[in-house]
């Protein structure tokens, strides 16, 4: 074999470390345990139960997200889909393109990528939230498209984090950016890097995946709380953990509230119960036609 053809090999294996997006989603569910189910049908001891193997696929997914994802890599990366001319579609088009990462390896259900959006945005309904907020839960992983334009899954998925300044030891796995040529470069490894106290996350680049794409692709359509559950619902460094408090200002504090009401429904709203499309659909046809408009850009 070629030594050509061994790089390719290895890029291959690098692109797909996990068996299945989901299990991102599982290992956050075993970090971050849910004390109220919402998903009533089933307790949080009753997801997926973690075995090894999957953990050290999480673990290499990790390794090789926390290596690649430079801020030389986030710029590169938003140069090259934010100006969304991959593809157009109408919306209902969009989620049935979604649906081609149909999962086969999670145990917890059978459903598909669109069913999985759809609990989400009902749990949310039942509550009595707005309605953008019911939106929000329907749209929210649809930046997983990315992985059919080709996108290795830790450029898609994963908790996501500042680039430009230090990595916080807050983030999972932070043994990992050892290897992330920002660790040791003075522009980027001190505590602000190249940001200012406070600056605000406007200002702030996030990891490259499908929060930050998502978020892009309908800024001017959802109300700003919204926005901020879209751009940051992978944040969980400081959703979860307050570790970057110092690149925040008041107006992100007083957003991320809004972030912190949403993970909740992000985490555990996966419920092995089918919702029923034919009952929601008139819903969530004037629900769609109301915030976004007949084609979606990628």
């Amino acid at each position: 074999m070629s030594e050509n053809q061994k790089q390719t090999m290895k890029n291959k294996v690098e692109d797909v470390p996990l068996k299945s997006l989901d299990e991102w989603e599982d290992d956050l569910l075993r970090r971050y345990p849910n004390p109220d189910t919402i998903a009533t049908s089933k307790s949080t001891e009753e997801y997926r139960n973690y075995e090894e193997p999957q953990r050290d696929s999480v673990r290499e997914f990790y390794r090789l997200n926390h290596t690649y994802q430079t801020y030389d890599f986030v710029m590169q990366k938003e140069a090259e889909f934010l100006s969304f001319n991959k593809k157009e579609m109408p919306v209902w088009n969009a989620f049935d393109f979604l649906n081609q990462l149909v999962d086969d390896s999670d145990p917890d259900t059978d459903l598909d990528q669109f069913q999985h959006l759809l609990q989400t945005s009902e749990a949310i309904r039942k509550d009595g939230h707005p309605d953008w907020m019911v939106m929000v839960g329907l749209l929210h992983d649809m930046g997983k498209v990315l992985c059919l334009f080709g996108e290795p899954q830790w450029a898609v998925v994963g908790d996501t984090f500042p680039v430009g300044c230090a990595y916080s030891d807050k983030i999972v796995y932070p043994e990992f950016f050892v290897n992330n040529p920002d660790f040791n470069n003075p522009k980027y490894n001190t505590k602000y890097g190249v940001y200012s106290p406070n600056c605000g996350l406007r200002n702030v680049h996030m990891s490259w995946g499908h929060d930050e794409y998502v978020y892009n692709m309908v800024k001017d359509q959802l109300p700003e709380q919204g926005l901020y559950m879209l751009r940051y619902h992978s944040f969980y460094a400081q959703h979860r953990e307050n570790a970057y408090g110092h690149l925040m200002d008041s107006h992100d504090h007083e957003m991320f509230k809004w972030v912190k009401l949403f993970n909740p429904y992000d985490l555990y709203s996966k419920n092995p119960t089918p919702p029923n499309w034919t009952e929601l659909k008139p819903y969530y046809e004037d629900l769609v036609a109301k915030y976004l408009p007949p084609t979606l850009k990628f």
